[in-house]
Parts: structure tokens; sequence; C-alpha cells
């Protein structure tokens, strides 16, 4: 039987500022990454996330990003392994607080942005994140790109992880996700982007920009919904999943 998790950012609202359809995506996902007031999000944006979250039997976990509103999180920032160890602490710490005062617990931590990313490739600063959740709770599953540094600090230090694919991205063949500056790097065909992800869950491949097939681990796959279409699109993928026998489940259920 074939277990996956599909996730989503949520969240992300600011302020008088609107961003995404969270009650509509979390109707259909098994796990949720809420932005924790850094990239996005506020107290007032965590605690109605989290009651959505919680009111759709959606498991809970932490989405920490760079000190960036502006940016959205998506600039690269310069930091010391210490300091992106206490930013994602601080983070952890914050949602832990609207998940407890809901009675929930966090699930995993899934880094966003700038700072995915970059400890993708980075591995002090992918080791800074995992020692970051292993200190906070070593039960947490590390999030991460699929054999990414990110998964494989989380290994070393002993912490669960999850493997991470997308549906909408295209990948290089080294498992990098292609540049958003470059042509061809968002899967924009739905009916491609839902047959690689069947292929990711089923066979553990998936073809790279170049054409040539490459191994992915697909535990958890990305949807994101900050649109009416992409919302249709989490329904259209999860139906689809499900009628090639892939169970739909949070991660605690299965890693």
């Amino acid at each position: 039987m074939y277990k996956v998790d599909l996730n989503s950012d949520i969240g992300e609202s600011f302020g008088n500022y609107k961003l995404g359809l969270d009650e509509e995506v979390a109707k259909y996902i098994s796990s949720a990454n809420i932005a924790c007031g850094w990239h996005a999000g506020d107290p007032m944006v965590m605690a109605k996330t989290v009651d959505i979250a919680v009111g759709e039997n959606v498991a809970i976990g932490a989405h920490p990003g760079f000190p960036d509103l502006m940016g959205f999180g998506r600039r690269n920032m310069l930091v010391t392994k210490e300091e992106a160890k206490n930013y994602v602490k601080y983070q952890i710490g914050a949602l832990w607080a609207f998940a407890k005062s809901n009675g929930a617990e966090l699930q995993h931590v899934k880094a966003h942005g700038g700072l995915y990313n970059m400890a993708a490739k980075d591995p002090e600063l992918a080791m800074a994140i995992a020692e970051a959740i292993y200190e906070v709770d070593k039960n947490l599953i590390l999030m991460g790109l699929a054999n990414s540094e990110m998964i494989k600090a989380g290994n070393a230090i002993g912490l669960k992880t999850a493997n991470e694919v997308f549906a909408d991205r295209a990948y290089n063949t080294d498992g990098t996700l292609v540049s958003r500056k470059l042509e061809g790097a968002m899967i924009t065909d739905e009916s491609l982007a839902i047959s690689r992800v069947i292929r990711m869950v089923k066979e553990g491949k998936v073809e790279a920009i170049n054409g040539e097939d490459i191994d992915i681990k697909a535990d958890s796959i990305c949807v994101h919904g900050d649109n009416p279409k992409a919302v249709e699109f989490v329904k259209t993928i999860r139906k689809a999943l499900e009628d090639e026998g892939v169970q739909i489940m949070p991660l605690k259920d299965f890693i």
C-alpha cells in the first residue's frame, strides 16, 4: 500500500493583508505548514490557522523563515549557524504555544523560502535547523527537500525525516528545484503535474528538466492553495492519488 502526505503552506496572511485560501485548502491536505510570524503570519493569523487545522483534523507543522516580512522570506540572508538555530527555535516556540492552547501538538517543522532553499544545499545551515528541532523536541519530524542536505542532517542527528516533493516544480539532475527565474521551472499543465506526482510516489522516479530520469523519495507532496485554481488542483491531485490506490495521511501515521 502506497502512503503519502499532502502538505500546504498556510497562515501566510499578515494584519489586513490576506494571502491564500486557508479554509478551503485545509479540507484536502493532511499536514499544514503554518507561518510563524517572521516571513508571514502574526499572532491573530496563527491562532486562526491553528484553529482551522484542528477543525479539519490536519496535522500541524511550524514553517519558520528568515526575518523578512517585506521579501516574504524568499530572499537569501547571511546568518551564522547559531543565529539560524535560534531563529528556528524561536518560531517553533511561537507556534507550539498556539497549538498547545488549542489542545493540539506539533507534528513537524518545514523551513520556508530562502531558508529552505539555502539549507537544501548548505550542510552547515541544514545542521543548524536539524539541531534546533532536535533540541526543542526530538520527536518532531524534519520535512525537507527530497534527498537534500536537510534530510541528511536530520538523519545524522537522529530525527525522523520526511522527503518533500513538489507537484508543480521542475527538477535539476541533482534533485534540486529549477530556479523560478528559469523557463520551465513551473509545471503549469495540471495533468502532467499529476502524472509526475503519481510516478514519484509509486516508482520513486521523476523526469528532470533535461529529460533524464532521477531517483526521488516522496513522503510528502507540497501543494499550493493561494488562488481558486490552486485549491481545485489540490482537490484534483488528492482524488487522482486515491484513485491510484495511494492513501493520504499525516506524516506521523507512517514516518
